[in-house]
């Protein structure tokens, strides 16, 4: 048993008063401080507040190094990258940015393996050939498809390489094959196949207009230039092509995987167009013109008299002009115009096609004014009559004296004697000169720029062909003063300088259309490159 001992009254006063003396020198601001503090275990005290400094953290770990090399390091460094923005750059287009040029060893080794250059007797066609040799896939394509082809078109399925060099058609076979590859099919991502495509078609537009114009001109002789221009575009226009195509069963070759009835008018007119000009620019540069007639009559069918291709009903004045008398018996056919070939002592290239544009009775308009006047200074400015080596004197007089008479009807504008001669030539030699300069140009540029694609040989050709260009060259010559106008259209022209362009556009292309007809095609390029200087190459005077 404990026994507690009793507790002295005194000796509790003495502790409080020493418990209270040291409370009063008590810090509670460092850990030190609470050493000195004994409480009484006996009495319960409540703190007010207490401060200590927390504990200090534990010291982190070691970091791991990781090796230069290692696959976190370097996947770590990759995250880092990829939160880097980076500035967008503007990238210029393909056409801008510049390619370093060839050095002279391999400008020399491309030209020379170039098939352009390997014919020198046949320069327009050699520059319509694939800058390239063809590959084993252009030989698998030809070695499968190209006998129907032939075979569609009328041609026999001989292959053409077993010709002569001299012979043009040796080169049949690799035009007819860039014919078929339009742009939406497979073998045209190769360049060299997509240029040679699409400068075979730029060509064969051009051909094919050119051979409608003289057969419509000699088909229909009383007929002015605006129907026959419908007439025309119904035959050829791009929603008539496809009904060719399918009629020489040429579709499946056109279309290989899609049913031509069924596709998009969008999908289908296109590649039709540019593979329906391609042929005929083949087939012209390989056989020339005739065979152009026999492909569009006979291959693909076409009927000028079906009843699509007429052209709208006119109110037409009545026709007191003559028809040549090679016209008047019967209307010509494709056969007439494709095997004509003019007699050797013929006073023109194209006797048929001047006496279609030029019919007889026209002498009448000669013995004015302007014949004694202004003609001698046109033929003097225009390098006429060109030097001839007729054997029979009066040949050359005589053609000379039509060459003025064409020369008058040419700066004789319609609206001087419309009313009075409905069907009048100069319209009709406009026609003429406008498809004929089409053609010579298109042959120019081919000719000139061996490696552009027919795309910018259009875009070419419609620069320099523009309307207001052709005049500027006619007025360059100081030759627009020399047209016969009617008073109430000179009233015009002489208060709207614009309203005169179109006249003297015409009076170009009907000089054009007199060239070809009574010298053929050498002098249209003479009066387009030489005379008019279409290309602005030759020095200007001062």
């Amino acid at each position: 048993m404990i026994v507690q001992s009793p507790v002295n009254s005194s000796s509790l006063l003495t502790d409080q008063k020493s418990f209270l003396t040291s409370s009063m020198d008590i810090s509670f601001t460092s850990p030190s401080s609470l050493s000195h503090f004994r409480p009484n275990p006996r009495r319960h005290f409540r703190p007010l507040s207490v401060a200590t400094n927390p504990p200090p953290p534990p010291p982190p770990p070691p970091p791991s190094e990781t090796p230069a090399n290692s696959p976190q390091r370097l996947l770590k460094e990759l995250a880092e990258r990829k939160k880097t923005v980076f500035v967008k750059k503007k990238i210029p287009p393909r056409q801008f940015i510049l390619k370093p040029p060839l050095d002279d060893a391999k400008l020399t080794e491309r030209f020379l393996k170039s098939p352009q250059l390997s014919l020198k007797s046949f320069p327009l066609l050699s520059s319509c050939l694939p800058p390239s040799r063809l590959n084993n896939a252009d030989k698998t394509w030809m070695d499968e498809y190209l006998l129907e082809a032939k075979q569609a078109l009328g041609y026999p399925l001989q292959p053409s390489d077993q010709l002569d060099d001299e012979n043009p058609a040796k080169h049949f076979d690799t035009l007819l094959y860039l014919a078929f590859q339009h742009p939406a099919c497979e073998r045209t991502k190769a360049r060299h196949i997509r240029n040679g495509h699409s400068r075979l078609s730029f060509l064969g537009g051009y051909v094919i207009e050119m051979a409608l114009c003289e057969y419509f001109l000699q088909r229909y002789p009383r007929e002015s230039p605006g129907p026959m221009r419908e007439r025309v575009y119904a035959l050829i226009g791009k929603k008539s092509m496809p009904k060719w195509i399918k009629a020489a069963s040429l579709q499946n070759l056109v279309f290989p995987y899609d049913n031509i009835d069924k596709m998009v008018r969008k999908d289908r007119e296109p590649p039709v167009k540019t593979v329906f000009w391609a042929i005929f620019g083949a087939i012209y540069l390989c056989f020339g013109m005739p065979e152009v007639y026999r492909v569009m009559f006979e291959a693909f069918g076409m009927d000028p008299e079906d009843e699509s291709c007429q052209p709208r009903l006119r109110r037409q004045l009545e026709d007191v002009d003559y028809v040549s008398k090679e016209f008047e018996s019967k209307q010509l056919s494709w056969q007439d115009v494709a095997a004509y070939r003019p007699p050797p002592d013929a006073l023109f290239a194209h006797p048929r096609l001047f006496r279609a544009c030029v019919p007889p009775g026209m002498h009448r308009f000669r013995g004015n004014v302007w014949d004694f006047d202004s003609r001698p200074k046109v033929m003097r400015s225009l390098g006429y009559p060109r030097p001839s080596h007729d054997r029979i004197a009066e040949i050359t007089d005589a053609r000379n004296i039509e060459l003025g008479l064409g020369l008058q009807l040419c700066f004789l504008h319609p609206s001087k004697y419309k009313f009075e001669h409905p069907r009048f030539c100069f319209e009709r030699l406009e026609y003429v000169g406008q498809k004929i300069q089409d053609l010579v140009m298109a042959e120019r540029l081919l000719m000139k720029h061996l490696d552009a694609p027919g795309r910018y040989l259009h875009e070419k050709h419609r620069k320099l062909l523009m309307n207001k260009f052709c005049g500027r060259y006619l007025r360059d010559r100081r030759l627009h003063n020399f047209i016969i106008l009617g008073e109430a259209v000179e009233d015009k022209f002489e208060h709207n300088r614009r309203l005169r362009n179109p006249a003297t556009t015409a009076v170009q292309q009907a000089i054009h259309g007199l060239g070809y007809c009574v010298y053929g095609k050498p002098d249209v390029r003479r009066l387009m490159f030489e005379v008019f200087d279409f290309e602005q190459v030759q020095p200007k005077e001062v």
